[in-house]
């Protein structure tokens, strides 16, 4: 399952901290002065906040220039949106997962300052967890919300996450598909057209190298081929029609069949980075665009590659920071 050393050594910081590497920078060209400008304008302040706002101009400047084709966000002053946090950390019989109550500190931080009112609940076995979907699905705030977080960390398998009861890939499992039926048109009426993004943190198969721990219910194999990461620093871790399911977006740490891996200290590579790339860019860019900018991070890391999955966004989401 899981193994731990106690001599970390320390990691560059482009391979976790979702730094880009300084070779992929472009040559810059100087703009004019109106230019600078109105770059000046567009920037958001540079201040001690940890996510960065979005400048009203800009919003403006969004909302007229794409339309119909983003997300309506609601009044910060009226709305009520609402955002669920599920960690698994202990287990009965599994590994526990060191590390992870940094993905939740983090996690709440953030969706927080993006104007969420956060619920966090820890360590339940897979009844636990559709009873609490179920639950947060009811609740009357939706009604004036304009969308939600979900956010699900735990040990894996392929087609679900573990309950702390799981002994391995078939006991105590909340299956990913039970995630989706939970929150589809046809069960939660509140969020019908409203964006509903599932972020997934788990293992979702064995493939991985001995050296590192995973969040995975399976044993580890033999493999050895792969050394670019430190060993003693990771582990893997009205009556109308309307679709069934639509304005979903799921984004899992890694592929089918593949691990996901966590640092004992510091947390999931995939949480860190998410976090990081949504603090720095969701004043002025739409979240498919920023989970696509946490792909791209994942080149100096071959072993993990964040997906998505399930996506029916039918418009651009901004979160725009602030507003």
């Amino acid at each position: 399952y899981n193994k731990s050393t106690h001599s970390p050594v320390p990691l560059p910081s482009h391979i976790f901290h979702g730094r880009e590497h300084s070779s992929a920078t472009v040559p810059l060209m100087t703009p004019s002065p109106t230019a600078q400008t109105s770059a000046a304008q567009a920037q958001p302040a540079q201040c001690e906040e940890w996510v960065q706002k979005c400048p009203l101009a800009e919003v403006q400047r969004i909302k007229n220039s794409e339309g119909n084709e983003i997300y309506d966000t609601l009044d910060p002053k009226t709305r009520t949106r609402l955002a669920l946090i599920i960690c698994n950390i202990e287990f009965h019989y599994l590994k526990r997962r060191d590390g992870a109550e940094k993905d939740v500190e983090n996690m709440k931080k953030l969706l927080k300052e993006l104007g969420y009112k956060v619920e966090v609940k820890c360590n339940l076995t897979s009844q636990d967890m559709a009873e609490t979907l179920k639950q947060f699905a009811a609740r009357n705030e939706h009604q004036t919300s304009d969308s939600t977080f979900l956010v699900l960390m735990s040990h894996g398998v392929k087609d679900g996450l573990c309950g702390t009861d799981s002994r391995d890939e078939s006991t105590d499992i909340l299956l990913n598909d039970s995630i989706f039926s939970t929150f589809n048109n046809k069960n939660c009426k509140a969020l019908v057209r409203k964006p509903k993004v599932i972020i997934i943190q788990a293992c979702r198969g064995k493939s991985e190298g001995r050296t590192f721990m995973s969040d995975s219910a399976g044993s580890p194999s033999d493999d050895t081929s792969f050394t670019v990461l430190s060993p003693e620093e990771y582990e893997d871790d009205s009556v109308e029609q309307v679709h069934i399911e639509s304005d979903f977006i799921g984004f899992y740490s890694t592929t089918p069949d593949t691990l996901a891996w966590r640092n004992c200290n510091t947390g999931s590579i995939f949480i860190t980075r998410l976090t990081e790339y949504l603090r720095k860019h969701a004043w002025n860019c739409p979240l498919e665009e920023i989970f696509r900018k946490v792909q791209n991070s994942f080149d100096d890391f071959p072993r993990q590659m964040p997906t998505k999955e399930r996506t029916t966004l039918k418009k651009k989401f901004y979160l725009f920071p602030g507003h």
